[in-house]
């Protein structure tokens, strides 16, 4: 069975400076510690002090070092996780209804119980953002914290995803990003707010803020690419580099 993408009463997402955030992965620490609870089974890891680890993570950082000229090479932390496609494919392609859109907050989440594994949604996300949890069998994605985020036993300041709680440097932001009126809104207008290779139509709702530019200018491999159509994840981040 297909599901039809959701028609949302809000539209729940972050926001994440690539300008202020450092590569500390605290994020990635703390969305592993969370998920650990509100999973109920923790994400699981193989091997993770031998040879070839590997585990399940619903946050990643990746790091990119681009050429810039007449100065030291800058460095850009990329934090990746689900961005809750408006249009999301990993919906539309589950054979079994588990993946799925709220039409509260435009979340997109994952029924563990009626999940296969089957892997379908991993291959059709453009993000890389599904993880197949090799212990419990089953898809995994990030939650933006829905335990977390509409959980009146936790003080009000503690109602946003574990991720930008703990972020040291404030580069990630949480709310709604259909309110023009919000604060990630008027951040996303203020900073020119990319969303992640729009091109491809899934309506990713996260947006990410540039880099300010540092130096001369950017130059190097990078720059050949930014007239180019984006090819997946670093195409995009090219062609983001390109514009500063």
């Amino acid at each position: 069975m297909t599901c039809l993408p959701a028609k949302v009463d809000k539209t729940l997402g972050l926001v994440i400076d690539l300008d202020t955030c450092v590569g500390c992965h605290a994020c990635v620490t703390a969305c592993k510690g969370w998920n650990d609870q509100g999973y109920g089974v923790p994400l699981s890891d193989q091997d993770p002090y031998g040879a070839d680890p590997s585990g399940t993570f619903l946050n990643r950082v990746h790091s990119y070092q681009v050429e810039v000229a007449d100065a030291a090479p800058q460095i850009v932390n990329f934090p990746r996780s689900c961005l809750h496609c408006a249009d999301a494919p990993c919906v539309t392609v589950c054979p079994t209804g588990a993946s799925y859109k709220r039409a509260e907050d435009g979340i997109v989440l994952v029924n563990e119980d009626a999940c296969i594994g089957c892997g379908l949604c991993a291959w059709a996300c453009p993000y890389g953002a599904r993880e197949m949890d090799v212990a419990a069998g089953v898809m995994k994605k990030c939650t933006l914290c829905v335990d977390r985020i509409y959980n009146d036993q936790l003080p009000e300041q503690d109602r946003e995803p574990a991720c930008v709680r703990t972020c040291p440097t404030g580069a990630r932001h949480f709310g709604d990003l259909s309110n023009p009126q919000s604060a990630v809104s008027r951040l996303v207008e203020a900073r020119g707010g990319y969303a992640l290779m729009p091109e491809i139509g899934t309506g990713p709702v996260n947006r990410y803020l540039p880099p300010r530019k540092k130096g001369a200018g950017l130059s190097g491999p990078l720059t050949p690419l930014v007239d180019l159509p984006a090819t997946g994840l670093a195409g995009w981040l090219d062609r983001l580099l390109g514009k500063l």
